[in-house]
């Protein structure tokens, strides 16, 4: 039967990553869901980004786990753990979409580079939409809707970066891209967003973007 976290420390050892992981490697692989488990939501937000399939998703999310666990030892703590896991399910999941040859949904706007503009229909600062306002199902609709009208670039990056909270660091690591890149992606996605939403919305919200647990639209 797996330790448990309370175990782990009755044992005398202190329950962090390095000590998980270290102890995996020394042959505990009983261990490994308990090193994983915190991030299970990630990873499979990570792939749905990319596949826009649940299923597809939850079985890009599985064999990604299963990757990591295979290649634990390969894990050189140059980024956090999280990251390194994240990153194998964006690869495994971008392998998948290019085996499938997905068709992929028209996006809001055609960019020919990084370089490219998308110029919003105003000014105004990005605003949350409020908490109660998440809650009703249709909205939560509505911003999934608005979330596949993105291009592929823009989805990832708001979706690891706002969504699951990813650090922008971490966010550029896990998608193999530069922080400028994240920032850059990341702005030009809320404005879509918000151009997308509003309308719907009212135009206006009242607070910073945050995604609150389980406030997420799948």
């Amino acid at each position: 039967m797996p330790e448990t976290t309370a175990s782990l420390e009755n044992a005398g050892e202190p329950w962090n990553e390095e000590a998980l992981i270290r102890r995996i490697r020394e042959g505990e692989h009983e261990l490994f869901y308990e090193l994983i488990r915190p991030y299970e939501r990630r990873v499979y937000a990570a792939a749905l980004a990319i596949l826009r399939n649940e299923a597809d998703a939850e079985d890009a999310a599985q064999e990604a786990v299963l990757k990591a666990f295979k290649h634990i030892r390969q894990f050189r703590a140059e980024a956090r753990f999280s990251t390194w896991l994240i990153q194998i399910a964006v690869n495994e999941a971008r392998m998948r979409r290019r085996k499938q040859q997905a068709v992929v949904m028209e996006p809001m706007v055609k960019e020919q580079d990084e370089d490219g503009h998308y110029t919003p229909r105003d000014f105004a600062d990005w605003r949350e939409i409020p908490s109660e306002t998440l809650e009703r199902a249709e909205v939560r609709q509505k911003l999934a809707e608005a979330l596949n009208s993105l291009g592929q670039k823009y989805r990832e990056v708001f979706i690891l970066r706002d969504m699951q909270q990813l650090s922008i660091e971490d966010t550029a690591k896990a998608l193999g891209i530069s922080v400028p890149s994240v920032k850059t992606r990341l702005l030009r996605a809320r404005l879509m967003l918000r151009d997308l939403l509003a309308p719907g919305l009212g135009g206006s919200w009242s607070k910073a973007l945050s995604f609150a647990k389980g406030s997420k639209p799948w």
